[in-house]
């Protein structure tokens, strides 16, 4: 049964993975995942979806979103179901990522939906599945390829 708790915690270890991102703690960052992650980013990269450790989306992530100015990741209007041991969060979301640069705007926007898969270990709520739909963007998207080549 789901409790009031539940829905928070659950909240909290996802709103936690974007606060952690944003202010750049990769020494906590790897906290939120449980063992294997499976990773579904195909709406912006195409491609399949791909399992990865905590540790592995730590080196991948603290790179590319390391190389950015500043990035701020908000999530909203969290739908919550909790069976048993395992819950799923929907969310909508906007992601601003800044880099300075001389190739048009320094900002590109992103909004859509992520969905988390969590699981319960040792009364901890960690993800195991993101998956990101972009529905809309807004800016210079060129931002991403300048920040990944640095």
């Amino acid at each position: 049964m789901s409790t009031a708790q539940d829905r928070a915690d659950v909240i909290d270890t996802c709103t936690r993975m974007m606060w952690l991102v944003d202010t750049r703690d990769w020494d906590s960052f790897t906290e939120v995942f449980a063992d294997q992650v499976t990773l579904d980013y195909t709406s912006i990269y195409g491609g399949e979806p791909w399992t990865q450790t905590p540790d592995e989306i730590n080196a991948q992530w603290s790179s590319l979103i390391g190389a950015f100015d500043a990035t701020q990741h908000l999530l909203g209007n969290h739908l919550v179901t909790v069976d048993g041991d395992t819950a799923v969060l929907t969310a909508v979301f906007q992601a601003t990522h800044l880099l300075a640069t001389t190739f048009g705007s320094p900002r590109w926007t992103l909004g859509g939906t992520y969905r988390f898969g969590l699981v319960r270990v040792d009364r901890r709520w960690l993800i195991n599945e993101v998956v990101m739909t972009a529905t809309w963007a807004d800016g210079n998207k060129d931002i991403l390829t300048i920040a990944a080549g640095r």
